[in-house]
């Protein structure tokens, strides 16, 4: 099943900081509408939309290679930095660096809670679609919902937080599913939940545990990006500390699946049983495959994308957090590269749009040429997925050079504010 996910917004920050002056769209699930927004954050939010194109319309990776080994780069990974900026993109809307109180806190968490909503009912519409694509809309709604009461903590308490979830929450969801698929209390709940009546979807059960994206394991991802927003990024040294930050976590979440693997006896044969597939490229590959039923025990030594292991979100939040910090650099210290690279934050700008302007595409042309490319060879996929990143771009630029925000990033935007009249 291909995989997904979205984006972020960001505004203000010290002077210091390179920005762009362009109106702020509310780009995700999320977004708000500050007065200016980190260009770094718009780069990296672009590369996260390219890498989710691939995931979707790309060759398979199996075509080998250095392009087979950037398509498998992309899968998991695009999906955890788009969750990652998400939380980032909270804070924004939130208050920062300083968290806001009083009449301005409320209105803030109602945007919050407006734009939940809203992306709760997209998601599902674009899943009623019945398109190859797992849509994040709907869990993002949730994340955020999950996440909110955490906004006003500063970026040592979110931080540790998110190492406490990602370390006990991939625990809870494997005893849960455990639980789900050897019992019926699951179906009980699914048939008195009015959300999975409207949706024709399992709701809350599918939200929480047994979805693509479940809110247990993708927390995590949300707080750690709170936690980056928190920071004070134009001191000097603060992107060198993440850099480090997420190297560490990116060498701990894959070198620590790949040991325990190996070290565990039994442990690859395990996985390689119950997936019938590669398990040793388990540790940070999804060719492995995933497990039909519940998965062994074992599976919790996995890093594969998706895999929802601690392993996998400890690397997962590692690469995240190491390109976040590569293209906040760039942005700050090399101007030129930033402005060649102006398309690719024009669309990390519209990564709403795009996001779901891509869906639409693939259920609109499902029947044609679609499935032909994807499923005869390489270089056809190949061709379909430059085709969506070059119509991305251009319409991209175009559209925010005339207005700004994307389309459906100025509909989420007015459609909080209401928030306005909160006392």
């Amino acid at each position: 099943m291909a995989r997904n996910a979205l984006s972020v917004q960001t505004a203000p920050v010290s002077p210091s900081t390179r920005r762009a002056r362009v109106p702020a769209p509310s780009s995700v699930p999320g977004g708000a509408a500050p007065t200016g927004r980190l260009v770094g954050i718009d780069l990296a939010r672009g590369l996260a939309v390219f890498g989710m194109f691939s995931v979707h319309v790309g060759p398979d990776v199996t075509v080998g290679g250095p392009l087979g080994f950037l398509l498998e780069t992309a899968r998991g990974r695009s999906s955890a930095l788009f969750a990652l900026l998400a939380g980032f993109s909270l804070v924004i809307i939130t208050g920062r660096p300083q968290p806001r109180t009083g009449r301005a806190g409320r209105q803030a968490v109602a945007r919050i809670v407006i734009r939940a909503v809203v992306l709760l009912v997209l998601g599902y519409a674009l899943t009623a679609l019945d398109t190859d694509v797992d849509v994040i809309l709907s869990f993002y709604g949730v994340l955020f919902l999950a996440v909110l009461p955490l906004y006003r903590l500063r970026a040592g308490p979110l931080a540790c937080i998110a190492a406490t979830a990602a370390l006990v929450l991939p625990q809870v969801l494997y005893v849960s599913r455990a639980a789900i698929e050897d019992g019926s209390w699951a179906d009980a709940v699914t048939a008195h939940d009015p959300l999975a009546r409207v949706s024709g979807t399992d709701g809350v059960t599918e939200l929480l545990f047994t979805g693509a994206y479940p809110v247990l394991t993708w927390i995590p991802f949300l707080i750690a990006g709170m936690a980056v927003a928190r920071l004070d990024l134009a001191r000097p040294g603060v992107k060198s500390m993440l850099a480090l930050t997420g190297g560490a976590l990116a060498l701990l979440g894959y070198g620590g699946s790949w040991l325990a693997l190996r070290l565990v006896p039994h442990a690859l044969s395990t996985v390689a049983a119950a997936t019938h597939g590669p398990a040793a490229s388990a540790w940070w590959s999804d060719t492995a495959g995933d497990p039909p039923g519940h998965p062994p025990l074992a599976w919790l030594l996995v890093a594969a994308p998706h895999s929802q292991t601690t392993f996998s979100i400890v690397g997962n939040t590692g690469v995240a957090v190491a390109v976040v910090t590569a293209c906040l650099t760039v942005a700050e210290r090399m101007p030129r590269l930033t402005r060649l690279a102006t398309p690719l934050a024009a669309v990390g700008t519209t990564a709403l749009t795009a996001y779901v302007l891509h869906i639409l595409a693939l259920w609109f042309f499902s029947d044609v040429w679609y499935v032909a490319a994807v499923d005869s060879d390489a270089l056809s996929a190949l061709t379909v997925l430059v085709s969506f990143i070059v119509a991305t771009v251009l319409l991209s630029m175009m559209w925010t050079r005339l207005f700004g925000r994307g389309p459906l990033e100025q509909l989420l935007h007015i459609a909080t504010r209401p928030a306005r009249n909160i006392r």
